[in-house]
């Protein structure tokens, strides 16, 4: 407490619940930009870790990204790479001029080793023909982000009718045809992962074209996106992130009293598992949407509005998960940068297997070649989303390397290759706190919903009566919801909602 103009004035509190790259953004802003207005930061992680869905592991020594892979659009308009460069945490290759200024949508992955199931190389050129097709329609169906009127609800069923079009005018012979849908099903299982679905009949076409892609070759962190985490932790003072404390009640809407040391009311009570309460003036609350949507009837009392559960009901959250898999030596050339499997037989105009779990591993979308391979040695990451990759998670490693190895033999025509000699994989939607990957907007939704997501509570609110309870995360910034950038912008917003208040206000605040 201080005084000024002989008023006592009482220095606010702030809690943050989640220790992931939003949570440590906001408290680092908030300590470093309005710190003179609070009376403490403190950040409550339910893990024994920071990071939330940035996490780093190890196979055999080498670093790999058991979450976020990559820095999306490194540029200067990117914080996430802003703060890498500060920090040292990038390459030559991704720091220069020449790399920020390219406008491609994503890293080029260059030279791609593209198998049929049957055992054949596939020729490079109708592969990339079909890349550019899926592309252009891809594109075509970001182009109805402003339009009154959507002919399809979803972009999965947009580019089936697109496709269906396209096919009827080929005039290749029915085995052409044939392989080019098996490879058309290859770049919607790739748009599964980048979206987060399950399947892109789930993503609403009308908003598509919202989510905002920044310039600049897609880049990673070569020791770890983890460093990152480390140098935000490293800013804070020491105690501020409380580890392994789950939240399990968040009391806001009213006054609560502290008996000790402080004696005074607040305006939040944050209850954790293990019982033990903080009081605050403000909660930030950062945790991914898939916890909120399996806890938003039970983590608030009281309950939320109406208008933010409908949100949190409707946005969608899915699973996108990572298999790596190292080989003594590789089966593919050494400038390859991805391994791609096409399936016989299938294609996005039919319906899916009925049978999910027996054939989960040919929704993998294709295996990224780490690279150099003087780092890596011969590491390959594979990617797959969906009720399948949730499906992989219950399989021991055994089974996955079993299933994942007749797939190589198939894809070489090799009955002979050698199994991969280890394996790690990330398991997104069994951990309890995470629930799944990341968000995008699903059919009956919109980016309303994402804005009435990071609405604060309570309504209304004022200089004379700051929010409460805010909301931060990826899956509250509506043009770069599933990135590391939307997640830390959106901890930085809430920050400066505060600091705004009290920037603008030097009355005291006691109970709010």
């Amino acid at each position: 407490m201080e005084r000024r103009g002989g008023r006592a004035r009482v220095r606010p509190r702030v809690l943050i619940v989640g220790a992931g790259l939003a949570g440590l953004g906001a408290a680092q802003r908030l300590l470093r930009r309005g710190g003179r207005h609070l009376g403490g930061v403190r950040v409550l992680e339910a893990t024994g870790r920071a990071g939330g869905r940035i996490r780093s592991g190890k196979l055999r020594g080498k670093v790999i990204e058991i979450g976020a892979h990559w820095i999306h659009g490194p540029s200067k308009e990117n914080p996430v790479f802003q703060l890498a460069s500060e920090h040292g945490l990038l390459d030559e290759d991704a720091m220069s001029e020449e790399n920020q200024q390219v406008e491609i949508g994503g890293h080029p992955l260059g030279p791609s080793a593209c198998f049929s199931s049957r055992g054949q190389l596939l020729s490079p050129d109708i592969f990339d023909s079909m890349g550019l097709l899926f592309f252009a329609l891809l594109e075509e169906a970001r182009e109805f982000v402003h339009a009154a009127k959507v002919p399809v609800p979803s972009v999965g069923e947009y580019l089936k009718e697109a496709i269906a079009r396209k096919v009827r005018e080929w005039s290749d012979d029915e085995e052409t045809k044939r392989l080019k849908l098996a490879i058309l099903s290859l770049y919607f299982k790739l748009e599964c992962c980048v979206s987060g679905t399950h399947s892109l009949d789930l993503v609403a076409l009308g908003p598509f074209g919202e989510y905002t892609m920044l310039p600049g070759l897609d880049c990673t962190f070569p020791n770890g996106y983890e460093g990152l985490i480390d140098c935000l932790m490293a800013s804070l003072p020491k105690g501020t992130v409380q580890f392994d404390k789950p939240v399990k009640t968040i009391h806001w809407g009213s006054s609560c009293l502290e008996e000790a040391p402080a004696g005074r009311t607040f305006g939040v009570q944050v209850e954790c598992e293990d019982g033990e309460k903080f009081f605050a003036d403000h909660v930030i609350v950062t945790v991914p949407l898939g916890f909120l949507k399996e806890h938003r009837e039970t983590l608030f009392n009281p309950p939320l509005p109406s208008q933010k559960t409908a949100a949190i009901g409707k946005l969608g959250f899915g699973t996108n998960n990572k298999i790596f898999v190292e080989f003594e030596q590789p089966f593919w050339e050494l400038d390859c940068q991805m391994v791609e499997v096409a399936w016989d037989g299938e294609s996005p105009l039919d319906e899916p297997p009925a049978d999910l779990e027996a054939v989960w591993y040919q929704k993998i979308a294709g295996f990224v070649v780490l690279h150099p391979a003087e780092r890596y040695g011969h590491i390959l990451c594979g990617f797959i989303a969906g009720k399948e990759a949730e499906f992989m998670e219950t399989l021991t490693d055994a089974e996955v390397l079993s299933a994942l190895t007749e797939v190589f033999r198939r894809a070489t025509g090799n009955p002979q290759l050698g199994p991969p000699r280890s394996i790690l994989r990330s398991k997104w939607y069994s951990e309890p706190y995470t629930r799944g990957s990341y968000s995008y907007v699903a059919v009956d939704s919109s980016g309303d919903d994402i804005d009435a997501l990071a609405q604060p509570l309570p309504e209304g609110t004022s200089d004379s009566k700051p929010p409460q309870v805010l909301f931060a995360g990826e899956a509250t910034h509506r043009t770069f919801y599933s990135t590391t950038h939307g997640a830390l912008l959106s901890g930085w917003r809430e920050a400066d909602r505060l600091i705004d208040v009290y920037d603008r206000s030097e009355s005291p605040h006691a109970a709010l």
